[in-house]
């Protein structure tokens, strides 16, 4: 019986090729889309699940609030490991990381360096907290000993060969010599140590012994023991303040209490984050790895489940409208001696089968997309074609959807009445109507709605990318790594200063960039123990040109200055910094700070300047203080450069570097694309958003062309009537045309409200953003009704310049 329902759907479907071609078509589009996005949802799901006892895993972060300013951060104090796995035994193993950042690389007999990045230290208990084992090596005494170290499979074979790594020496920076004891495999894509590929053994790092509960350095995990759960662990270290914290700041913080501290507004909190959520709800500083957003797979499910109700939605208005056709068909077999149930299961096997046609044809079109869509997603996913599982859950939602899609098209055509139908009674209330009209008006709606968040997407992007960000980021090239010139820097930064197209230079490690931050606690003077009047802020060591160089706004006092040789001492604030101090910024100036905390002989910085708030940091964050002070700073160069030719004068720099540092890598780029790589998920989001709109657009004027062409079908006597009695082309098209829009207003109406609250809630992620304006919304109703317009004018004015003579030849 199944084989008959098979040939007999196979036979319907060819005889209606281009209500098989729309079905099959705005099926598989749905699909191919819904398919590339769980893919890239099931990845980011996935995330450190590799490692073994992941769920047993947790990062210790902690909330500080200190000196006006509030942080959270990923990093806790380097004894904090060591501490709660002596105090708490439930814990069974700890272990921290002390994150470098990158370096230059050599082999020990070699002359030219290879930049690395990803480079950290580890304790020695890392093997076991994340169950990796060796390639190469002895897993029971690795990084056991100082200036020793682990490389990745990938790192190995760029310097050695993985059989010829072990007991190898490599210099670090042109300083330090470490030898290699062991080989691990790569850090699996999918993981928060994905890009670091270089293990250094944390026992070389005398900061790692410090007692200091001040400095927050250090992302430290713990592994719980069977059975332990983690929320006693978490109350455990609600009395980490008083406990460890406030004794352990003593030395330079004599006779401060838990109840001071408090009562100063301040804060220090302690929590944990499962290994597992860290990649999706953690976006603290730093990471060791760029994390992505929950919010974004939230975005995207959506976007993905939108897809399928659209392309299901389609299947089932063509269906209905299409019944117009059928009921004879339908009057005949249960004339026949069909009986419902029969009915119901051939329709069902047709849809089945649509839905089966439109699985294969997704699948290739998804495998032609990846490539593509994987760019566009920053990701390397691949369609897992051998994997059982894979097969087994995409065959289950194609008959679910397929089910979904069918189900009532099946019901609705198995109750006509054989005799009504058969004699065409029916023609003028089957095809479910009103049922049909809420479909298109749901999936319009869907449409209008991802034009709105695309539009808004946009918006915000543009407003990031031409906000006065307070320092001048256009035509600045970063040359990295400075410090390798090590004697030579002053010759290095003079020479590039006197070509042509050079209009000045700065050094220093610290940039508008995305970069490490370093924060200082300071003291006025005279208030050394007055914690409440306290300011904690970044302290950033600069050059006397990075003021001038970078063109920050100086509001109040000057600009360091050769000239004068206190500025040796001197300091510049940021508007938030004075604003901390509680003071206006020209009564900032000549104020005395110091961080010498813990020296006999304190040292005073006095304020010569205030400059402008500048956008440092992403625009989710507000503008935090800062203070810049003369300071010998080497990480990079900042060079502005004057309007032309830019890859003459980066060559002429490269000729220069070569020669006071030959075999060191030359490193650059500009700050504006440095700044815009803060914002590509952003990016990214923006133009996911543009192709699954455009997706969901095209499956609704498939459906929406579909209903059209079956409109005019069927009121083909009626506009022979119309054409006979005088009526125009223009006056039979708008009459055809109208109904629909009618429609697409209904949609606008429900979609526009919907889309301001969604955007209104992703825009709340940054600190800095658009207010959506009303034209979003008046672009996004004109789109949808000149998208809509143009599906259906086609079949209208199709149907209304034939001529009623044919129209009416039947009657």
């Amino acid at each position: 019986m199944f084989k008959n329902h098979l040939k007999i759907a196979w036979r319907s479907l060819k005889k209606q090729p281009f209500f098989t071609f729309l079905n099959t078509f705005g099926l598989a589009i749905g699909m191919a889309g819904g398919l590339l996005i769980c893919l890239y949802i099931y990845d980011e799901l996935s995330f450190d699940k590799m490692f073994a006892d992941a769920d047993r895993i947790y990062r210790i972060n902690v909330d500080v609030k200190f000196g006006g300013n509030a942080e959270e951060y990923s990093e806790v104090s380097a004894p904090m490991a060591q501490a709660m796995k002596r105090d708490y035994p439930q814990i069974e193993v700890a272990t921290r990381f002390r994150n470098l950042g990158s370096m230059f690389v050599r082999k020990s007999d070699a002359e030219l360096n290879v930049k690395e990045v990803g480079i950290t230290y580890v304790d020695t208990t890392f093997f076991e907290m994340f169950g990796l084992d060796l390639l190469v090596g002895n897993p029971k005494t690795a990084l056991k000993e100082p200036n020793t170290l682990i490389l990745t499979k990938t790192a190995a074979e760029k310097h050695f060969g993985i059989s010829e790594a072990l007991g190898q020496n490599m210099i670090l920076d042109n300083r330090d010599t470490y030898t290699v004891v062991g080989v691990i495999d790569d850090m699996p894509e999918n993981s928060f140590i994905r890009n670091h590929n270089i293990f250094i053994a944390m026992a070389g790092n005398e900061d790692s012994f410090s007692t200091e509960w001040g400095n927050h350095n250090y992302p430290t995990f713990i592994k719980l023991r069977s059975g332990s759960d983690i929320k006693d662990f978490d109350t455990f270290l609600e009395s980490a303040l008083g406990t460890y914290v406030i004794p352990g700041v003593q030395n330079y913080a004599p006779g401060i209490t838990e109840e001071q501290f408090l009562a100063s507004g301040n804060y220090l909190n302690f929590s944990t984050i499962a290994l597992t959520d860290i990649h999706l709800y953690s976006n603290r500083y730093p990471e060791l790895s760029v994390n992505s957003d929950v919010q974004n797979v939230y975005i995207l499910s959506f976007i993905a489940l939108f897809l399928i109700i659209l392309a299901s939605v389609n299947f089932m208005n063509l269906s209905t409208a299409h019944s117009l056709k059928r009921a004879k068909e339908v009057g005949v077999r249960k004339t026949l001696g069909s009986n419902k149930s029969e009915l119901i299961r051939q329709f069902l096997i047709e849809s089945g089968l649509i839905s089966f046609i439109s699985l294969v044809l997704a699948i290739i079109v998804a495998s032609v997309a990846l490539p593509f869509f994987n760019e566009l997603a920053g990701k390397e996913i691949s369609i897992p074609f051998t994997n059982p599982f894979f097969w087994l859950i995409l065959l289950a939602s194609v008959m679910l959807l397929s089910l979904f899609s069918g189900s009532y098209p099946a019901f609705f055509m198995s109750k006509f009445k054989p005799i009504q139908a058969m004699k065409g009674i029916a023609e003028n209330n089957i095809g479910g109507g009103k049922i049909r009209n809420s479909l298109v008006v749901f999936q319009f709606a869907i449409s209008i709605f991802l034009i709105v968040s695309t539009l808004v997407v946009f918006q915000q992007l543009k407003f990031i990318q031409n906000k006065d960000l307070g320092f001048t980021k256009d035509q600045v090239l970063i040359i990295d790594d400075v410090y390798v010139t090590e004697n030579e820097i002053a010759s290095f930064k003079e020479e590039v200063q006197q070509l042509s197209q050079v209009r000045s230079t700065s050094i220093s490690g610290f940039l508008p960039t995305p970069s490490f931050r370093g924060n200082s606690t300071f003291y006025r003077e005279g208030l050394k123990d007055d914690h409440e009047k306290a300011i904690n802020m970044n302290d950033w060591d600069v050059d006397f040109d990075y003021v001038s160089t970078l063109n920050l706004e100086i509001i109040a006092g000057r600009d360091f200055n050769r000239q004068f040789s206190t500025d040796s001492t001197a300091m510049i604030l940021n508007e938030s910094a004075v604003a901390i101090l509680g003071v206006t910024p020209e009564k900032a100036l000549g104020m005395r700070l110091s961080s010498d905390y813990g020296e006999d002989e304190v040292v005073f910085r006095t304020v010569i300047g205030v400059v402008k708030d500048f956008h440092y940091e992403s625009l989710r964050r507000d503008i935090d203080a800062l203070g810049l002070s003369l300071n010998n700073s080497f990480g990079s160069m900042a060079v502005k450069l004057n309007a032309g030719d830019f890859s003459n004068t980066i060559a002429q720099i490269e000729t220069i570097w070569n020669r006071i540092s030959p075999g060191q890598p030359f490193n650059y780029y500009f700050m504006d694309e440095s700044f815009n790589t803060t914002y590509r998920a952003e990016q990214r989001l923006g133009r996911i958003f543009i192709i699954f709109t455009i997706l969901s657009i095209l499956i609704a004027c498939l459906g929406l062309f579909g209903l059209a062409a079956f409109n005019a079908e069927k009121r083909t006597k009626e506009i022979g009537v119309r054409k006979v009695l005088g009526a125009s082309v223009s006056h039979i098209t708008y009459k055809l045309t109208i109904d629909f829009l009618k429609l697409v207003g209904i949609a606008i109406l429900i979609s526009l409200p919907l889309g301001w609250f969604a955007m209104r809630k992703w825009l709340e992620d940054f600190s800095y953003r658009i207010e959506i304006s009303w034209w979003v919304f008046v672009i996004a109703a004109f789109l949808a009704v000149c998208i809509s317009i143009l599906t259906v004018s086609y079949q209208s004015i199709k149907a209304a310049i034939v001529n009623p003579v044919k129209s009416l030849r039947t009657e």
